[in-house]
Order: structure tokens, then sequence, then C-alpha cells
């Protein structure tokens, strides 16, 4: 009897697990049908959403656009609505706005945006009134422990970014602000950042002059390119290897050519005119502006560094009695060498005596120097910002942002930029 009822209880047992595995097989079978169901009512559904939108492009001429898009959007099934605005919403998003007419799409690809820095704001309107746009929108605040904060203000997805920045004093604050900029627009998608660096802060920096010196102009333009710039655009850079420090493309331009139209417009004599290099450094420089200056001659002035922002002149190589001198630099800091070169000039017989220079960074004392009388004229341009401060009689300040904005023109419609070439 007992051995009766245990062979009853197992064999209950072994139904129960048998009936239990073929619920759970038929379970998971009914699961993969509807699975399979509802894969292939998507696949319809989804084919069907395509030839709607084959149709469109098919006769567009006899459809309504904005029918079959609110048509499409409805047979969806991701459960999308409209709302009172006009706005075809996707949960809690809003994916694209349309009127009863066509869809508005907003495209900024291959847009050109133009962006100034904190550094200089009346360059880069002049840049955007020859390029007949606005500004583009943003937002730069430092906090009180002298972070920078920056926000785009607008959509650069897509679009070809230009930051307009020259990286003057006070230096490292604006190359900061350069690098945030840069920051904040690839994060915002857009195609390409081109740094726009009407004055190049560091130039100077590009060598060794002794053991264990730092070569800032290279740092420098490795945290441009780290930080995401694809390209930049240099002005009358201090020495023409500083271009081969950057691994992304660089334009050179010379707003020397500015200052050429300035002194042309003088009709000076062809032969009452000499180009004076100061220092042994700037002779190609020199040599170039003097064939475009009527092809006037070229002196050279020979100096001996005694430390930095310090010069002596030592001698002068080529003639200059009874000529209009015409003293050809990148740039004026403390105005010593400029200074101590036109004095010798006077020295040696020389008429009048013109500074000319693109970037008048203008150190202490450099004003009083240039204003002592020694120059018939100081030309400079403005690549860096000009306050009333820095003004004296003989000062005369050119406009380069006509030549920057053609340039910014050019790198955008992937025109040379050899227009510009002394």
């Amino acid at each position: 009897m007992t051995s009766s009822s245990t062979l009853m209880t197992s064999s209950s047992s072994s139904f129960d697990n048998v009936f239990k595995k073929k619920a759970s097989s038929s379970f998971r079978l009914n699961t993969l049908k509807t699975t399979a169901k509802t894969m292939r009512n998507n696949k319809v559904q989804q084919k069907n959403i395509t030839i709607k939108a084959e149709a469109i492009s098919e006769d567009s001429s006899s459809t309504n656009s904005s029918d079959i898009f609110a048509d499409l959007v409805e047979n969806s099934s991701f459960g999308s609505s409209h709302n009172n605005n006009g706005f075809v919403e996707r949960g809690e998003h809003i994916i694209s706005s349309f009127n009863q007419n066509s869809p508005v799409i907003s495209n900024t690809k291959n847009a050109l945006k133009v962006f100034s820095g904190s550094a200089h704001p009346e360059l880069s309107t002049e840049i955007a009134n020859y390029l007949g746009m606005d500004l583009g929108k943003l937002t730069i605040k430092k906090f009180a422990d002298g972070e920078i904060y920056v926000q785009i203000n607008e959509s650069i997805r897509g679009s070809d970014v230009f930051l307009v920045q020259p990286t003057c004093p006070p230096t490292n604050d604006n190359i900061m602000e350069l690098l945030v900029m840069i920051d904040a627009c690839r994060r915002a998608s857009c195609r390409s950042i081109t740094a726009v660096i009407p004055y190049f802060g560091y130039a100077r920096a590009d060598r060794r002059t002794a053991g264990r010196e730092s070569i800032a102009a290279k740092l420098v333009a490795n945290l441009l390119t780290q930080a995401g710039a694809t390209r930049a655009v240099l002005m009358d850079i201090h020495s023409l290897q500083t271009i081969g420090y950057y691994d992304i493309p660089v334009d050179h331009i010379y707003g020397e050519t500015v200052i050429l139209d300035y002194l042309t417009s003088k009709d000076f004599h062809p032969d009452e005119v000499v180009v004076v290099s100061p220092d042994v450094g700037g002779v190609p420089r020199a040599r170039a502006f003097a064939k475009k200056l009527a092809d006037a001659p070229l002196a050279i002035i020979d100096k001996r560094r005694t430390g930095h922002n310090k010069a002596q002149v030592m001698n002068l190589i080529g003639d200059v009695e009874g000529k209009v001198c015409v003293m050809l630099d990148d740039m004026i800091d403390t105005g010593g060498t400029l200074l101590a070169g036109a004095e010798l000039c006077r020295t040696l017989g020389a008429r009048e005596v013109y500074a000319c220079a693109t970037h008048a960074v203008f150190s202490p004392p450099a004003v009083e120097r240039l204003g002592s009388g020694a120059f018939t004229e100081v030309i400079v341009t403005n690549s860096i910002p000009h306050t009333p401060e820095r003004d004296f009689a003989q000062l005369t300040v050119l406009s380069v942002g006509n030549l920057l904005g053609e340039t910014i023109w050019r790198v955008h419609n992937d025109t040379p930029v050899s227009f510009n070439k002394l």
C-alpha cells in the first residue's frame, strides 16, 4: 500500500512537472508570436510611411506638404501630437514647427558666423559691416575670482565660425578668453572654428636665445589647437617661422599693405624715398615693402640689443642724406628702437622720418618717445585697440577691418587669400 501510494505521488509529481514545462513553452511561444506580429506590423507601417515620403518628392506640386507631414506624424508609432502653437510634439520635445503652407526649416549648415571677443569689439564691428552681417550673439563674463565664462546665444551647428580676438594686453586674459570661446563653439557642433588673431601675443617668444628658455609662441599655438581651433588667421606675425608651430592651417596676411596704400597716396617722388629696416631681422619685410613703394632703395640699421625691450643703435648701412626715410617694423612696443633709428637718420641728414608698424603695442614710455618730434608721422593700424591716452599729434591710425573682412570671406568660400601679399 505504501509502495503504491509512493508510486502515485511520484507519477503525479512527474505529470505536474511535464505540464508546467509545456505551459511555460506555450507561454514563450505565444510571446514570440506576439512579438513577431508586432514587428511585422511596424515594418508594414514603416513601409507605408516610406511610400508616403516618396510620394512627396514625386508629386510635390499637387500635394500639400504640410498635410502629408502631419499625416506622417499622426500615423507614426511615436505617439506624436499637435499643440495649439503649430508645433509638432513628441513626448516633451518639440521637433519641428510649421504653418499651413510649408514646413519651416532652420538650417545653419555652412553658414558664416563672426563672433567678437572682448579685446577689440570695434574692429570686429568693422569686419561685420564689411561683410554686411551682424556679429554673432554670445555672453562673456568674468567672475569675481577672475574665471571666464562664455556662452554662445544662437545656433551654430554646422556653421563656419570666425572668432575675432587680438591677444593684446592684457595678453593672458585675452588668450584665455579666446580658448574658452573656441571650446564653447566646439561643443556647439559648428563645422569649423577659425581664430582670427590680428595681433598675436607671445609672437616674440618664438625661439631660444639662452639655455632653458621656454618657447611660448609654440605653447600658445598648441593651446589653440587643443582647444578646438581648426584654422588661424594671423597678421604681420613677428617671425614667419611661428606659422610652422601650428598643426592646423594658418593664413598669414599683411596689414602693411594698408600702410603701403596710405604712403602711396602721398605721391612721394621715387628718388627721394628710402625704406629703413630697424634691424637685420626685418630686412626681408623692408625689402618687400620697398619694392612695392616705387622700388625704393633700402637702408639697414645695425643694432646691439642690451636686454629685453632695450636696444642700442650702432651703425646705419645705406644712404639717407636728403631723403624721406620710411622706417618699417611689425610692431612698436616701447618705441626705443624706432626713436634711436630716427635720431640716427636725422643725424645723417634725413629730411623726414616716418615710422610705420602694423601693431601699436605702445608700452610706456612709447607715447612720449614717439611724440618727441623725431618723427614726421607715426603710422599704425587698429590691430590693437586705440585709446585716447595713447594719442599724440603725429599719430595716424589706419583700419584693417576691410582687409580682415575680405580675408574671412575668402576663407569661408575656399578662395585664395594671396591677394594680400607684399
